[in-house]
């Protein structure tokens, strides 16, 4: 029997990096989260613990804080410049993928106005960029998790099939919530990614509203269309989008009845919806999705 290495990589996760911009009296703040990951002959770290082709962990870290200080711009456009730098850095290295999360910060306002320098940490919502370089092939994943979104009406949901464990009642009127986990590949790697990524945030959050609900499965889909539909250079959506349950609560133990107002939010279990939503004329990618967890 032959023993041999699979496939390997190693990098630096989780580097955070607050980068300030005072060059304004307004001063803009840019919050990430940075991991980096390399791909290449690494052989005989694994089989000799030869160090000769690893490229240190620390040295990654480093890397990371010293390009940002020249400036981050969006965190599509500092993952590129990251794995652009990492794949050609050494000939042995083969391919870069960088993962930027960037947390929201709202400037604090003051007598009706922002403050220039006093912030305060946007909600829970994190915007997501995944880049990844394999020799001339450069993908670009945007995102974003934790959108918790709740639509007090129009939602449904009946019709299912029933077997002798089956409790659940048909419903034609509940509340709809979920927190939507969101990414989508680009065709291009030389687009404005902040304008790309707020009209995909925004269709996402349009669709959600708008479409009539008969089952989270549907919304989803018709959220990934929408997307495809208004911007050409996405290829696909992929979601992940628990649904957060609202039970309406007894309260006839009080003599009182509950005319749709009182619901109990329930956190766990929850069903769990995914899926990808993708044009059928794009051929597929998927090193650009590797070692990125959470999709069916």
């Amino acid at each position: 029997m032959a023993i041999r290495l699979g496939p390997n990589q190693y990098g630096k996760a989780e580097v955070r990096v607050v980068a300030v911009d005072r060059s304004r009296p307004a001063h803009t703040l840019v919050d990430l989260d940075v991991s980096t990951s390399l791909r290449g002959d690494f052989t005989a770290a694994h089989t000799a613990g030869d160090n000769g082709h690893v490229l240190t962990t620390d040295t990654q870290k480093n890397t990371v804080f010293a390009f940002a200080r020249d400036g981050v711009g969006s965190p599509e456009a500092f993952g590129l410049r990251l794995a652009r730098h990492f794949a050609g850095r050494h000939d042995w290295i083969s391919g870069a993928r960088v993962a930027v999360e960037s947390y929201g910060w709202d400037r604090i306002t003051v007598g009706g106005r922002p403050h220039d320098h006093a912030f305060r940490r946007d909600g829970g919502e994190v915007r997501t960029a995944v880049v990844t370089v394999d020799g001339d092939d450069v993908h670009v994943l945007s995102g974003l998790h934790d959108l918790v979104v709740l639509k007090t009406t129009g939602s449904e949901f009946w019709g299912f099939p029933r077997d002798e464990y089956t409790t659940l009642a048909e419903t034609r009127e509940r509340i709809l919530a979920t927190a939507v986990t969101a990414r989508w590949r680009h065709l291009g790697d030389d687009l404005d990614w902040d304008d790309a990524f707020d009209g995909v945030r925004t269709t996402l959050l349009e669709t959600f509203a708008a479409t009539h609900s008969l089952a989270l499965q549907q919304t989803l889909y018709a959220m990934g269309e929408a997307v495809l539909q208004r911007f050409p250079a996405v290829a696909e959506v992929r979601m992940s989008m628990p649904n957060r349950h609202h039970f309406l609560q007894d309260l006839s133990a009080f003599g009182l009845d509950n005319p749709d107002v009182v619901y109990h939010a329930d956190d766990r279990p929850y069903g769990l919806i995914e899926g990808v939503v993708l044009r059928d004329d794009v051929p597929p990618a998927e090193a650009a999705w590797q070692a990125t967890p959470g999709f069916c």
